[in-house]
């Protein structure tokens, strides 16, 4: 059965493409993780993030044109579906829920 639920990773890449627009690329995505989070991610890891989360049907991608800043290399752009965005609403309606009533239980767990 494919797995469905989404991972830290790529929670946090579908995140970041809605707070740049919707769509982004790659090294735009994990700046803007970084800047939300603290956290460094691995390029790797969000490479690998982008391709499960574009065989997921949550996003799509095409290249854009080539660049002299870039040696005359194209970007692979990445954007958000209707689907990763309806996948992304239910991820956080699940963890809203699950935190619901829960806060004060942080407090008072062991340490």
């Amino acid at each position: 059965m494919p797995r469905t639920a989404l991972g830290d990773v790529e929670h946090f890449v579908l995140i970041a493409l809605l707070h740049l627009g919707g769509e982004s690329y790659s090294v735009r995505i994990m700046e803007e993780i970084h800047t939300r989070t603290g956290r460094e991610v691995a390029k790797a890891a969000v490479y690998i993030a982008l391709r499960r989360l574009e065989d997921k049907g949550l996003l799509v991608s095409y290249t854009g044109e080539a660049t002299a800043e870039r040696g005359g290399r194209a970007k692979r752009h990445f954007k958000l579906t209707r689907v990763g965005l309806k996948q992304l609403r239910e991820a956080r309606h699940a963890f809203v829920q699950m935190w619901a009533g829960g806060e004060h239980l942080v407090q008072k767990a062991p340490r």
